[in-house]
């Protein structure tokens, strides 16, 4: 795709626009991933909210706010698989976008500065975007763990 980068003005900024395309995708990535951290933060409040009914209840809403409780516990899960997803696929968009990157820049001497820095916010994207999946695991898992703790409670 590039020939030989020669470390020129005009040569550099083709490589970042070329670069810089899959931003949109990285962008339409980030709002599914607030989505679905609205959405597992939705699911969190409706366990507390059930939990809290728990202890006073009798047998019957007991077994109804058990059966609503595990089906938040396979909405977490579901979420759960979904940020992976979309994690995994922002992870991979960066990843190429790197590849893509140092690949152009490989031959060119004079861009070294312009690497590291595109090449550490690059880097760093793909950490954050890691760092938010570790997360936003754990938060579903705390849901799940939640959920069961609370079904678990003598009656």
């Amino acid at each position: 795709m590039f020939q030989s980068a020669t470390g020129d003005p005009e040569s550099i900024a083709h490589i970042i626009q070329v670069a810089l395309a899959p931003a949109f995708l990285l962008s339409a990535l980030a709002t599914l991933l607030n989505v679905f951290s609205t959405r597992l933060g939705r699911v969190a409040d409706k366990v507390d909210a059930l939990s809290a009914s728990l202890p006073g209840a009798d047998e019957a809403a007991r077994a109804t706010l058990a059966r609503r409780l595990a089906y938040l516990r396979q909405r977490s899960l579901l979420l759960d698989v979904a940020v992976v997803l979309a994690s995994f696929g922002g992870v991979m968009t960066g990843a190429a976008v790197l590849t893509l990157f140092v690949g152009a820049l490989r031959d060119a001497s004079a861009a070294s500065v312009l690497f590291a820095c595109f090449g550490l916010a690059l880097a760093c994207t793909i950490l954050a975007i890691l760092a938010f999946l570790a997360e936003i695991l754990l938060a579903g898992r705390g849901i799940r763990l939640e959920v069961e703790h609370k079904q678990d409670r003598p009656k």
